[in-house]
């Protein structure tokens, strides 16, 4: 699961907040950033040096990490799933079934398009990575907020929800939030679904 928005100082960070499902057990969490590796892919307007902060449901700081392999560099590697620049970030815990928020920020408050990424590196645990919501600054054109995911139903049909918020955000103190959101479904080629 993800998210690639623009980020912005103070609180125009991208929080993305996911849940580990689950009645018992714990599961392994790989959690990451991108920003110069997005240059790389044709972003323009990528950050240069994201930071990223894991936090529990009340806000408690669990990790955070500048660079990926300043710290738990072999755990990262062991999952695969390495940033492609030493600049970006990524933390890998385990966590027990709760809420849980990942913030993307710029390094001494740089700005630019970032992105946010959740997986569950564990898939036999009986908790499981269920979604990402994701608050950021929403631009126009190219700096639109995506989120990505990808479904392992097994071959199977999968029913998901996806949904957009904008005004409903104000009665919980957000600023400026979005009047009219529109939203789109679109496969992995790109082609429009809804």
């Amino acid at each position: 699961i993800s998210t690639r928005g623009a980020v912005g100082p103070q609180s125009d960070v991208i929080i993305g907040g996911f849940i580990v499902n689950g009645t018992s057990g714990v599961t392994r969490v790989l959690v990451r950033t991108a920003g110069p590796s997005l240059g790389a892919a044709g972003v323009t307007d990528a950050m240069s040096d994201p930071t990223l902060e894991l936090r529990d449901v009340y806000g408690t700081l669990i990790a955070s990490n500048d660079n990926w392999k300043d710290t738990q560099q072999a755990d990262i590697e062991a999952t695969g799933l390495q940033p492609s620049n030493d600049l970006e970030s990524a933390i890998v815990s385990t966590l027990d079934p709760g809420s849980y928020t990942a913030v993307v920020s710029g390094k001494n408050g740089g700005t630019g398009v970032g992105l946010v990424e959740g997986y569950d590196v564990d898939q036999a645990a009986n908790s499981q990575l269920a979604n990402i919501s994701t608050r950021g600054f929403v631009e126009t054109g190219s700096n639109v907020m995506i989120g990505g995911f990808i479904l392992g139903g097994g071959g199977k049909v999968v029913n998901v929800v996806v949904r957009a918020l904008g005004p409903s955000l104000t009665a919980f103190g957000v600023t400026e939030a979005l009047a009219d959101p529109t939203l789109e479904l679109h496969d992995e080629n790109g082609a429009l679904i809804q």
